[in-house]
């Protein structure tokens, strides 16, 4: 009973910690190098995620997030699109995947400097049912490149 209680309460402990504290402040070169990539944007919100710190925010209209290094290094952005913005190419590869039947939950336009010449990808979240769900990455030209298990 009592590891029970003691585990319970690391668990809040940590889930607090987690969820509300920010571990480090935002070095002044990510802030910079997040001001001259979105000078439009609004609603900032930053995580420090220990290994790179993510902003949530807004960019014309848009749910965007972006990463970056410590030193101010860009590492990813993200934006959120309707299913209705997919484009053509995108949403014929999806038509034409085994996983057409399946129903499109969320769209995510991915840039990312590890990837070839910064092309971008889109990422579909697919259903089939509540416990078969799946990330897909499709490029720009709507070829499926991977699919990622997801809860």
């Amino acid at each position: 009973m009592k590891k029970s209680l003691l585990l319970f309460c690391l668990s809040i402990a940590l889930y607090s910690f987690t969820t509300q504290a920010q571990i480090r402040k935002v070095p002044a070169a990510v802030t910079e190098a997040f001001a001259k990539n979105y000078p439009n944007a609004s609603k900032v919100e930053w995580r420090d995620k220990l290994s790179h710190f993510t902003a949530t925010f807004q960019n014309e209209g848009k749910p965007m997030l972006a990463q970056f290094e410590s030193d101010g290094t860009w590492i990813l952005s993200e934006t959120t699109f309707t299913i209705a913005e997919i484009p053509a190419e995108v949403k014929d590869g999806f038509d034409k995947s085994k996983y057409a039947n399946w129903g499109i939950k969320k769209v995510v336009l991915v840039q990312d400097n590890d990837f070839k010449d910064n092309e971008v990808y889109y990422r579909l979240l697919v259903q089939k049912t509540n416990l078969n769900k799946k990330y897909l990455s499709f490029s720009a030209k709507g070829r499926l490149m991977k699919e990622t298990l997801t809860l």
